[in-house]
């Protein structure tokens, strides 16, 4: 299948769609949001000030224009918003065609329930997969207020699916106790920092399992990202995150998705939430195209 390009593309994603090895796409939904709404504005705002960034990354020495680098942007899905259940479907939907043609799908969110129908999709065509979150909180509420479809819910719901001790849980310091004593016996979760990400590389690497990276940027501290719904203080600094996602690609773990979420752009008047978010898909997208 053939996707035409959007009208504004994220600095340096300029590939035509046949081309591309992956796929950037916006899922602008926070109906569930618990606190402060407004990461539906989040894709649209990171595909604009975009740039306000270069293309090369002096980490890496690499460039989103190099050869090895295709990446079209599809723009931001039209979800509805209310019923979190039909935005779930069609982000499946559109997950299902991005893998069906042997492309990475990489999500922007939106608040992290997004994650579900990308991981449900991929969870079909690979059932061994493992998901690694980086995230400030657990999210294994079994429900929350009622509903099993929430943000608050949505580690609770890929787990219902991949079984046990298939998802890695870094920087972890909020939820409810429940939530702490179901993590001791059903997933991998790492509190308040990075550590034994290396290790976990190194383990998923030599076991050639498939791998879901989701990031929930309120896992970076609120002094560094205050421009998300749900700041939680505690957090870890850009390059603790920058050093643990481009480790974990550069591993040899087999990513076969990604998405980056919980971004709420007018939360921070300042932009520099914004311009953090960037430079972080920026650094994927080239370290993705590198290890692919």
């Amino acid at each position: 299948m053939s996707m035409q390009k959007n009208v504004e593309s994220f600095i340096g994603c300029d590939s035509q769609y046949d081309e591309a090895g992956i796929v950037l796409f916006g899922a602008p939904f926070d109906s569930t949001t618990s606190y402060r709404p407004g990461s539906r504005f989040g894709p649209s705002a990171v595909r604009h000030e975009s740039f306000g960034i270069e293309t090369y990354s002096p980490y890496q020495d690499a460039d989103l224009t190099d050869s090895c680098c295709k990446v079209f942007d599809e723009g931001d899905l039209e979800l509805p918003f209310g019923d979190p259940l039909p935005v779930v479907n069609s982000i499946m939907d559109n997950v299902r065609t991005i893998v069906s043609d042997n492309k990475i799908p990489f999500m922007v969110g939106g608040e992290h329930l997004v994650t579900l129908g990308a991981v449900n999709a991929l969870y079909e065509k690979y059932p061994d997969m493992h998901v690694v979150q980086f995230d400030a909180h657990a999210d294994l509420r079994d429900d929350y207020l009622g509903t099993k479809l929430s943000h608050a819910c949505v580690m609770r719901r890929c787990h219902d699916f991949l079984g046990d001790m298939r998802i890695h849980q870094f920087c972890i310091r909020s939820g409810e106790r429940e939530e702490f004593l179901f993590a001791k016996s059903h997933t991998h979760m790492h509190k308040f920092t990075t550590e034994g990400i290396e290790d976990l590389g190194k383990a998923l690497a030599v076991s050639n399992a498939p791998v879901y990276l989701t990031i929930d940027l309120d896992c970076l501290d609120s002094s560094v990202l205050p421009g998300t719904g749900t700041p939680e203080a505690g957090g870890i600094s850009f390059m603790a995150l920058y050093e643990a996602v481009i480790g974990l690609i550069g591993s040899g773990a087999r990513i076969v998705g990604v998405d980056v979420n919980e971004l709420s752009p007018m939360l921070d008047t300042s932009g520099a939430s914004t311009a953090l978010t960037c430079k972080l898909i920026r650094e994927i997208l080239i370290a993705l195209s590198i290890n692919r």
